[in-house]
């Protein structure tokens, strides 16, 4: 596998902002904390620009009850921005593959290819039952696998004539698709059905932040699975960061929001959480448990605090610590396989200056001493290579810019 630049991206908060996490859906009520700064086009726009200025990718713009709309407003931030990308969630089967194929061609036509899809199956009943979704698990990512093929086809420019489980496609195509803009498609999941879309139809499979043991082995099986179809997928990390001048102070901080958070708040949100039949929240909640102790206690790995999965669904995990520490556990991450990272901080606005400007570079040095030292190109995503990230890790020369150590 040919050695690739690890790729940063940033989240939206689209369910409003604040220096605390909470809920990213509307199934449960958030707490004012996490939401004093409203999901408007005006703040949000601070937050795409702060990520384009710190040099991110492309923005993930989720898709929930509690979301707005992540099409129309990653269509409004296009005018408020120049060159990120937008990674546009959407729940599959609940629009005509069609329809999705139109959106995404039109968004990649008057946007300049500023266009990557997050396909997103669901994994809380109740939501999608709010939907009008009443599809069991498995039947949900059988639709998936139906929705991802079609959509890739229409948007490489085919012809979709297709009779399945879930659609009934005749004639479905684009009146001049502007395919000189490829579309990747971006895709999570971790239940053996998820697995098996995935390594049939993702581009990216997208994994949530779990400590670096259990992350290579499920990219180990994951690529083996994807062998057997002649593919070969690349992989993705969700994480969010609380990084500072010093690990004292990034602890600091991660005690802080464990000390906010609401126990009756922690309680609905465990319980929520345990209704659901995602493979990939029972993996977080596992490893947290559902305490509250002291931030160091929710300590999974080194650097790796699972407190935001208290009160959060989804990725629930942050890398806690100094710059430098930081740097080196997201390098340790990109010697397992992972080539893209989505990062995210509270505030995302002022987060996403401090990750930009003190992380990424930290971590970019890193892989390229990784590279030197293995050769370009040599055991990049096979699970070597961690010794010299370790090694580098050890005594890297701070990033120069405002606020380093």
């Amino acid at each position: 596998m040919p050695a690739r630049t690890p790729v940063f991206h940033w989240f939206l908060p689209t369910g409003g902002d604040g220096r605390d996490p909470g809920g990213v859906t509307a199934v449960q009520g958030r707490t004012g904390a996490a939401t004093r700064r409203p999901a408007d086009v005006g703040y949000l726009a601070q937050v795409a620009r702060a990520a384009e200025q710190a040099g991110f990718t492309a923005l993930l713009a989720p898709v929930g009850l509690g979301c707005v709309d992540p099409w129309i407003l990653a269509a409004a931030l296009t005018q408020h921005t120049s060159r990120i990308g937008f990674l546009v969630a959407f729940r599959a089967g609940f629009a005509s593959p069609t329809l999705l194929a139109q959106q995404a061609d039109s968004f990649r036509r008057f946007a300049g290819g500023r266009l990557r899809l997050n396909v997103v199956t669901g994994g809380d009943p109740a939501e999608q039952r709010a939907y009008g979704d009443h599809l069991a698990h498995d039947e949900r990512y059988a639709r998936t696998d139906e929705v991802m093929a079609a959509l890739r086809d229409l948007l490489d420019g085919k012809r979709v004539d297709r009779q399945g489980e879930h659609l009934h496609l005749d004639g479905a195509r684009l009146v001049d698709p502007a395919v000189e803009h490829p579309v990747p498609l971006y895709f999570g999941g971790a239940s053996p059905a998820a697995e098996q879309v995935a390594a049939r139809r993702a581009d990216v499979q997208l994994l949530w932040g779990e400590p670096p043991s259990a992350i290579g082995e499920r990219i180990t099986r994951l690529r083996a699975i994807a062998a057997e179809q002649g593919r070969t997928l690349r992989y993705g990390l969700r994480l969010h960061v609380i990084s500072r001048d010093t690990a004292e102070q990034a602890w600091a901080e991660a005690d802080r929001i464990l000390s906010g958070l609401d126990p009756a708040a922690v309680r609905a949100s465990q319980a929520r959480f345990a209704a659901m039949d995602s493979t990939g929240q029972a993996r977080m909640t596992a490893l947290h448990g559902g305490g509250t102790a002291t931030a160091r206690d929710l300590l999974v790995a080194p650097n790796l605090w699972a407190g935001i999965g208290l009160v959060r669904e989804g990725a629930g995990t942050a890398l806690v610590g100094s710059h430098d520490e930081v740097a080196a556990r997201l390098a340790e991450y990109r010697a397992l396989g992972v080539e893209e990272f989505i990062l995210s901080g509270y505030p995302h606005l002022e987060e996403a200056y401090r990750v930009g400007e003190e992380v990424v570079p930290r971590v970019r040095a890193l892989v390229a001493r990784q590279d030197a030292a293995q050769g370009v190109g040599q055991g990049v995503g096979q699970g070597v290579g961690q010794d010299a990230v370790r090694e580098a890790a050890q005594d890297a020369e701070p990033a120069a810019g405002p606020g380093a150590a």
